[in-house]
């Protein structure tokens, strides 16, 4: 790629480096993916690199209308390319159109069919590939020749960004060479996630109750998520007499079965699953606490977005989480997998709303100082720059 040159100091009057192609295939409304891909135009644009976006997704699928309303309030393109499974070849041909049309310099791809796919159109027509690694997650019969695809397609990219340091050592281990391989971990901006409302007030808005603690977890309804053990973990809390309620904000696969596990609770009135929501600022700040419970994760942006609200988070120590949280400091950890251990560490901040505080206010300031969506993409614009050396 002749045309991508180093990044001046200054945003004013930035000539064109290259056509960057973010690449990613969906089912439903997407994931914490989009939160950092729909934002990438306003960052990377100003600096030379216009950024559009072309999206797998089955066909007719009515999440992928809501990803594009999610997509135009960034400002950003958004290309539909309904994909069929895997043995439709279309997706191949539509994808080397869109990059013959647009000119496309550099293909980011953020999953192991779009990696796949990048391999294949650079064939006929020539650029650089870049992807981002967020994780390994979802377990089905087909994943591990999936995962099988992707880390044999990671060796063959012109550059790795991995959102954490345990998916870092694993792309190294698949072969990936040190200078092609970066740790980029997750941010978010924190002038659109931050609190604007005490809350109770936003709980009176959503008619949450106000003498009860809310805990809330935000997530695809995914074995990963481990949300069936938090319900149990809430329902015997419940059952010991503790004024809790539990919102779960998102969809997915595993939603029958956590509505029969909620229902043999006897505690349904106080276990909600909320579905897709498009008020998550205020689900936010309506919550006490926020829990996330995963066994398998890259670095979650639904923590990085907890924090930003000043909100005290409870999480398993799963991949990059460590990293991110000191323990007491501004969050609390615990074992993966350990419901004994997240029931007793629920249980105490229950009952210390002064230390939910301080780790509220504690949490807010480490995603300020450190985990900022500017700060990201800019690390992100230097793995770019590579790219014309």
């Amino acid at each position: 790629m002749q045309n991508i040159i180093p990044i001046s100091s200054s945003k004013r009057d930035a000539a064109q480096k290259a056509v960057v192609l973010e690449t990613r295939v969906v089912t439903g409304t997407g994931g914490g993916p989009e939160k950092t891909i729909f934002n990438t135009p306003r960052f990377m644009n100003p600096y030379g690199y216009k950024t559009l976006c072309a999206y797998m997704h089955p066909p007719k699928d009515p999440g992928f209308k809501i990803l594009c309303e999610r997509a135009a309030r960034q400002n950003c393109e958004l290309i539909s390319v309904p994909d069929g499974g895997m043995f439709d070849f279309g997706v191949f041909r539509r994808m080397l159109e869109i990059c013959r049309e647009n000119n496309v310099t550099v293909w980011h791809g953020h999953d192991y069919k779009s990696n796949l796919l990048g391999i294949w159109v650079r064939r006929y027509h020539p650029m650089k590939l870049i992807t981002t690694v967020h994780g390994w997650v979802h377990r089905t019969w087909k994943t591990p020749l999936y995962y099988f695809l992707d880390r044999w397609s990671l060796r063959h990219y012109d550059q790795v960004i991995c959102v954490s340091p345990d998916l870092y050592d694993e792309c190294r281990k698949c072969g990936v060479k040190e200078d092609r391989c970066t740790l980029v971990e997750n941010g978010i901006d924190t002038k659109q996630f931050y609190r604007s409302m005490p809350t109770d007030t936003a709980k009176q808005k959503l008619a949450f109750p106000e003498d009860r603690l809310v805990i809330g977890a935000v997530g695809r309804l995914s074995a990963e998520k481990n949300f069936s053990g938090l319900i149990r973990v809430t329902a015997s809390l419940l059952d010991k007499g503790l004024a809790l309620e539990l919102f779960i904000v998102g969809e997915g696969p595993y939603r029958a079965q956590l509505e029969e596990i909620i229902r043999k609770t006897s505690h349904a009135e106080h276990i909600h699953l909320l579905g897709f929501r498009d008020d998550l600022s205020t689900l936010y700040q309506a919550m006490d606490l926020f829990v996330l419970s995963s066994s398998r994760e890259g670095l979650p942006n639904v923590v990085l977005e907890a924090m930003s609200y000043e909100l005290p988070v409870l999480s398993t120590r799963v991949a990059g989480v460590p990293r991110l949280i000191t323990n007491g400091y501004n969050g609390v950890l615990t074992k993966i997998g350990d419901n004994d251990e997240l029931s007793r560490m629920l249980e105490m901040l229950a009952g210390e709303p002064e230390y939910r505080r301080m780790l509220g206010e504690n949490g807010r300031s480490t995603i300020v100082r450190s985990y900022t969506l500017g700060e990201r993409m800019r690390k992100v614009r230097e793995v770019y720059e590579r790219l014309g050396k």
